[in-house]
């Protein structure tokens, strides 16, 4: 049963044109204009790492953006239908996850494909596909986060929610501009975010290495704590519902 719900789900989403739009296209074309206006123009480094960052920012709204359907579907009545079925709290979620997930790749493509076809940014080919792939296993902690944020609020608030949340974790996580540009004390706080450690993972093989061990454990954490969040705030709906 948990198959057929994700193939549902999966299908209502790839036909959200609002999605391919705001999702996809505009972290597009935010990462064009900040890597070719004023002194940035040909600044190689700087598209890439922007490139990372802007694909880490799109991925980010791309999970948030799961949560949006979820509280849509509370109000329509389909978690109701959802919550006399065999399926367990555990399995809704999952599935809502999964969904999240399919979504989040384009998001990630499309703005890796633009710096490498519009910018230029020249990586071995090994690489574009471990960022790829660690940047779309990453984005997990954001997929559960919107998720309980659409179970627990109404469709209208989860939106706006997301949308702040997007924003201020893609700030504070250095995702538009290096945090090395914000004070001292603020920048070590920035580190511990889970938006910076989430592009870190795509920034680090950039540089040559690999995910560090705090990269790792701020994310797993974060998966954990926004997990348990999401099957909480299912259980509380489905009793309300």
């Amino acid at each position: 049963m948990t198959v057929e719900y994700v193939r549902l789900e999966i299908r209502r989403a790839v036909r959200d044109t609002g999605f391919v739009v705001f999702g996809i296209g505009l972290p597009v074309l935010m990462y064009l204009l900040l890597t070719n206006v004023g002194g940035t123009r040909g600044v190689d480094g700087w598209k890439t790492m922007s490139m990372v960052g802007m694909a880490a920012y799109a991925a980010l709204g791309a999970a948030l953006s799961t949560g949006t359907g979820v509280a849509e579907d509370k109000s329509t009545g389909w978690l109701r239908q959802l919550s006399i079925t065999p399926m367990r709290p555990g399995q809704v979620v999952l599935g809502r996850a999964i969904t999240g997930s399919v979504v989040v790749l384009p998001a990630i493509v499309a703005v890796l494909a633009a710096g490498g076809l519009a910018n230029g940014v020249r990586m071995d080919l090994w690489k574009w596909a471990v960022i790829t792939v660690l940047l779309w296993l990453g984005a997990l902690p954001f997929t559960l986060l919107g998720i309980g944020n659409g179970y627990r609020l109404s469709a209208q608030t989860t939106g706006v929610v997301n949308t702040a949340l997007s924003l201020g974790l893609a700030v504070l996580g250095g995702l538009w501009f290096p945090i090395a540009m914000f004070p001292g004390w603020l920048e070590s706080l920035c580190r511990f975010t889970p938006a910076n450690r989430f592009a870190d993972l795509g920034w680090s093989i950039t540089d040559g290495g690999g995910p560090g061990l705090l990269t790792v454990s701020v994310i797993a954490v974060w998966a954990a704590l926004c997990g348990s969040y999401a099957a909480i705030s299912y259980r509380r709906s489905a009793r309300t519902a």
